[in-house]
């Protein structure tokens, strides 16, 4: 009786140390800039085969050397959508970045086609194009054919139909802008530092894009079916380099979030205020409202000059799990095309020119459409 009662209290103590143990992992997990890596494919679906390369094994290759280089990094928590040979649904893929409320979703895939076609592009949600784009996403989209109640996990979406592709595309349009930051900076580095094709940032209606809710990219390595790139993609040299493109890409998006604000001292610098020229013409749009993205970042930060370069005339937004940061608000395009210029001479080089109407982001372009005053 009492050696079965001093198992029970070892037991008991020992519980309490595992459960002291994973409440400290979680707690030091909070706050930190989480990544989802994807590796496309996997288990029953080999992904192309292109020269007879398994899509899913370079895949799942470089995913996890991104993840290992990208993790040196204290401040970033890598979560994987798999680790090994499985087969996982596009919408689990999905759930498992929403769930981890992920910063960002990279899903890694080899490209394939018929002609000698060759070159990186990265691919963010979004209307396809064109006719190639949208047979890309078809090709990946039609992976739920291998899942199991796809009907009814995908609410009758049909990979094969142009109208049902476009149907999913307005779920990301609010991050749309730091997706394709993203995959601009990817893109550069495959092309700058690797001098591979650039087939360029592209949209097109991927699926696993649209079950996620953060900033998201596909990007397709190469083509396995063009030999010379299928050879390299499969090299432990080709896996390492792409790798090292794709950790640096992320790294530098981080940078620049968290860069674009913080606290700066205010810096004294001359903008010319064109003394002396003839006053600028209005073009004054009703209803809207201009103002200058110059930062998104997840801390939320007092909107004062000393916080952002010395600017004045900041509101803030919170996005999903971003703060978005706008300087300036005026209704006349002309004047907020100076002050965008404003904005990148006091240091913030990416910022870029976004319109509301009734408090509500529009595009741009719908914006110029409104009949100017």
């Amino acid at each position: 009786m009492k050696t079965n009662s001093l198992l029970l209290f070892v037991s008991f103590i020992l519980l309490l140390t595992f459960s002291s143990f994973t409440t400290s992992d979680k707690g030091a997990d909070r706050g930190k800039f989480v990544v989802v890596l994807d590796a496309g494919h996997g288990g029953h679906d080999p992904g192309n085969m292109g020269n007879g390369y398994k899509e899913k094994d370079i895949a799942l290759k470089i995913v996890l050397e991104v993840g290992k280089m990208i993790e040196k990094n204290p401040d970033i928590k890598v979560v994987y959508t798999r680790k090994k040979d499985v087969f996982v649904d596009l919408f689990v893929r999905g759930q498992i970045a929403n769930k981890a409320d992920a910063d960002l979703f990279v899903s890694v895939h080899c490209n394939a086609h018929h002609s000698a076609a060759h070159g990186t592009e990265t691919f963010v949600l979004g209307t396809h194009r064109n006719q190639t784009n949208f047979e890309v996403a078809k090709k990946e989209n039609s992976v739920i054919f291998l899942e199991s109640d796809y009907e009814k996990n995908y609410s009758g979406f049909d990979p094969n139909s142009p109208e049902s592709v476009m149907s999913i595309l307005l779920s990301q349009e609010e991050y749309l802008d730091q997706s394709i930051q993203l995959a601009s900076l990817i893109q550069k580095k495959f092309t700058d530092k690797l001098k591979r094709k650039n087939r360029g940032v592209k949209q097109a209606g991927f699926i696993v894009l649209h079950q996620t809710v953060m900033p998201s990219v596909l990007i397709e390595t190469g083509f396995l079916t063009y030999r010379e790139e299928g050879g390299y993609l499969n090299s432990s040299k080709g896996q390492r380099e792409m790798s090292n493109a794709v950790a640096d890409a992320i790294l530098e998006y981080k940078h620049i979030i968290d860069g674009n604000v913080g606290e700066y001292a205010f810096i004294e610098e001359s903008v010319s205020n064109n003394d002396g020229a003839q006053p600028k013409i209005e073009d004054i749009h009703k209803d809207i409202t201009f103002k200058i993205q110059i930062a998104a970042s997840s801390k939320a930060l007092e909107t004062k000059p000393y916080n952002f370069k010395g600017l004045d005339d900041i509101s803030r937004m919170k996005e999903g799990s971003l703060y978005k940061y706008f300087y300036a608000s005026t209704s006349d395009y002309n004047k907020i095309k100076e002050l965008e210029e404003v904005a990148k001479q006091k240091g913030y080089s990416s910022s870029f020119i976004v319109a509301f109407k009734d408090g509500k982001k529009i595009s741009l372009a719908e914006a110029l459409k409104t009949t100017a005053n």
